[in-house]
């Protein structure tokens, strides 16, 4: 394939950037940067009734967030524009005048009161649902009389007859549809704008798309768009149309399974890189086992005829894992400035505390490893920052023992003594007190991390320690010897 590929996202500012949206745009991505090709982002926003506000600059950010950066489109400019539908309108009429002349298009003027009739009497006699074509057959006195009487119309597309409409899909093969079982559809509507139908074809062609790369639920309007291609005498791009994405039931995907806005999984503390990788795999393989693949290595490896026609499954616990694998790798200055915002809301830290904060970078060198999110991070480390006020119920009753106190006192009073507070001089202490008493090793750890940090899981014990500081450490482990005290006998 030459460098001449062009593929284009082109979401509807109807709502926020959802996972199925941000998988379309990131295979178009993957396949552009594969053929050295250009990735086109336009906007169609002719469907001024769903307009949601804010919705526009979330897809861009969403878009930006996950690293698909658009050769061409709003923000961007580029020699095919205006990259936003709603200002091409003038285009998309002018197209359907072309259409009316050359007979592919006639003036629909039925009432939406007529067509919703209609539409109720196909229902109760069981009919196909469709337009009856009243208006095909007007004559030109018709027409021109319902002109000036300034009757609201319609444009509409004008589906020949008894014809196969075959089109091959990169993913499914061959597809063949009747022209008997399409209406003819809207191409204008009465408000000028176009419909979807209309305004795809006309600015895929004039965008120079190569290949449409969307969802399957457009598979059903293919035959249509095939149609208005052959009207105007254009060749058809080459389509390919993604499987549908389910949730874990293998029902629908649902905001309340998965299929949350890309944003929604930022602000959830998952990280680009993971979610990118996770989008990839969703109805696409490498042909090997990888699966923790980078960019680069997505790139060079996609491929149309390696994507599944069959569903597949939006599994959250699996994006877990995978974001948890990026978390590890990440350097810890580059997770900063994602948590000291939770940080400062939470009070935990001063609101001038900077990113390059050495506290900061120190807990989280320890808790990134043992984290799958960043927002799990964040919210277990709350006794970096506070003394515990509470103890985790369970191991209390487990670890806080009448003999606790002599075990929490042996461990202060050697802490105490420590010059060099390190990792490894920690450690060397607990062996000794290990070998000295004949008390296990597990037995000085657990009490001693419930003391400091009020719950018995974490990172490493003398890793901890040593961030939290001599001075910390002991005071805690003197309050929960009191703590102990006070509390022998009320089991």
């Amino acid at each position: 394939m030459n460098n001449k590929v062009r593929v284009r996202f082109a979401p509807s500012p109807t709502g926020y950037l959802h996972v199925g949206g941000a998988r379309s745009a990131l295979f178009n991505y993957l396949f552009a940067r594969r053929y050295n090709g250009k990735f086109i982002l336009r906007i169609e926003d002719t469907d001024r009734s769903r307009f949601v506000q804010d919705a526009l600059q979330e897809i861009f950010d969403s878009l930006k967030w996950l690293g698909l950066e658009w050769d061409e489109g709003p923000q961007t400019g580029g020699d095919h524009g205006p990259y936003i539908q709603s200002q091409r309108t003038e285009i998309y009429q002018n197209h359907a005048k072309i259409l009316l002349e050359s007979g592919h298009a006639y003036r629909c003027f039925c009432t939406p009161e007529r067509l919703a009739q209609l539409r109720a009497e196909q229902e109760k006699t069981k009919q196909s649902v469709g337009y009856d074509r009243c208006c095909r057959e007007l004559t030109e006195e018709q027409i021109q009389k319902n002109l000036a009487d300034g009757i609201p119309y319609v444009i509409r597309f004008k589906v020949p007859h008894g014809r196969t409409i075959v089109f091959e899909d990169k993913i499914r093969g061959v597809i063949q549809y009747s022209s008997d079982i399409l209406d003819d559809l809207v191409l204008i509507k009465s408000d000028g704008f176009p419909t979807y139908h209309m305004a795809s074809v006309v600015d895929d062609h004039l965008m120079e798309i190569t290949h449409v790369l969307r969802g399957d639920e457009w598979i059903a309007s293919t035959p249509r768009h095939v149609l208005i291609y052959e009207a105007f005498g254009w060749t058809p791009p080459v389509f390919a149309h993604l499987p549908v994405i389910l949730s874990p039931d293998g029902g629908k995907l649902s905001k309340r399974k998965g299929a949350a806005s890309v944003m929604d999984y930022k602000r959830a503390g998952f990280l680009p890189e993971a979610l990118f990788n996770f989008l990839a795999l969703l109805g696409w393989a490498p042909g090997d086992s990888r699966e923790k693949m980078s960019v680069d290595e997505l790139i060079q490896s996609f491929a149309l005829e390696q994507v599944s026609p069959k569903a597949s499954v939006f599994d959250e616990k699996k994006l877990e894992w995978m974001n948890g694998l990026y978390l590890a790798e990440r350097p810890s200055e580059s997770l900063v400035p994602e948590i000291i915002p939770i940080f400062k809301e939470k009070n935990w830290i001063d609101p001038q505390t900077t990113n390059n904060d050495p506290y900061l970078l120190r807990i989280i060198d320890l808790m990134k490893v043992r984290s799958k999110r960043v927002t799990d991070m964040a919210e277990s480390c709350i006794y970096f920052f506070k003394d515990p006020i509470t103890y985790e119920e369970k191991a209390l009753k487990k670890h806080f023992t009448s003999n606790a106190i002599e075990i929490l006192t042996t461990i202060q009073n050697a802490l105490n003594g420590l010059e060099n507070f390190t990792t490894q001089e920690i450690e060397k202490k607990f062996h000794e007190i290990s070998e000295s008493s004949n008390i296990s090793a597990g037995k000085l750890i657990h009490p001693t991390r419930l003391a400091v940090s009020g719950v018995s899981f974490g990172p490493g014990l003398f890793e901890l320690l040593e961030v939290l500081g001599k001075e910390t450490v002991i005071r805690r482990i003197i309050t929960a010897a009191n703590f102990i005290r006070g509390n022998m006998g009320n089991d």
